[in-house]
């Protein structure tokens, strides 16, 4: 079987067919599958706090061909089941531990050539990698990065952070800018847009609950339209932060 990399993890040029997601999302996990797409679950890391211990947004980074950037600490598991897809597994330098900023290392917004991160707390393997690929990094004060940008496509993303949102647009990104709020993540008042979606393919933007869940859904459905982009609920629920739908293949 032929492998395709992605050389965009987080802007898929085709339907992909295997993610990564959070271990405790059973429920979507079967969603995904029936939509073809086969699921990597990921498996505790005990070093984090419970809310985002499983979450893939933070226990590493998909680099792009064929390269994943993973947190020491993880089980040997999980590692094996990345690793029996054919990945080159790298391990990052950051051990990460339970409090912020100490949890950020990996949680690396990349769209295209562009990546936002808050630089003074990312991992320097995963810098490196990133730039040797041609990716320049954009300084953010903002760690969650990718918990708080919903990437679009390569010049454009829907955040909650006003930060993110000055920056990017000084840098001709094409950014929506909503209101906090209205996605749970559990043991928080709330948690991120970035964090409850991700692109399945080029013109796919799925999420993970009914986006009239949210008091700025209308701006977010103009928004996609604008982007010509198709909008997928996965649950008819509330959005929920899951650490994001990390695309492999």
């Amino acid at each position: 079987m032929i492998k395709l990399y992605l050389k965009y993890p987080y802007l898929p040029d085709r339907k992909i067919n295997v993610a990564v997601i959070d271990g405790r999302e059973k429920k979507l996990s079967n969603i995904l599958n029936r939509l073809g797409i086969k699921t990597v679950l990921t498996e505790k890391h005990n070093f984090l706090y419970e809310a985002i211990s499983y979450h893939p947004d933070i226990i590493l980074h998909n680099a792009g061909d064929g390269d994943i950037v993973v947190a020491p600490g993880l089980s040997s598991n999980f590692i094996s089941n990345l690793k029996s897809l054919n990945l080159n597994v790298v391990f990052g330098h950051n051990i990460l531990c339970r409090n912020y900023p100490g949890n950020i290392a990996y949680n690396v917004a990349r769209l295209g050539n562009y990546a936002f991160h808050n630089l003074r707390y990312t991992d320097p393997v995963l810098r490196n990698i990133l730039e040797k690929k041609g990716v320049k990094f954009i300084d953010v004060r903002q760690g969650y990065t990718k918990c708080n940008i919903a990437i679009i496509d390569e010049y454009s993303f829907i955040t909650s952070d006003m930060g993110i949102y000055k920056i990017a647009t000084k840098n001709g990104f094409d950014c929506l800018l909503i209101e906090q709020g209205d996605i749970r993540l559990e043991g928080f008042d709330y948690g991120f847009i970035g964090g409850a979606s991700g692109l399945i393919s080029k013109d796919v933007f799925c999420i993970t609950g009914d986006i009239k869940y949210h008091r700025n859904h209308r701006k977010i459905i103009d928004f996609l339209k604008y982007k010509n982009k198709e909008l997928i609920f996965l649950t008819s629920n509330q959005i929920k932060d899951i650490g994001s739908i990390i695309p492999l293949y």
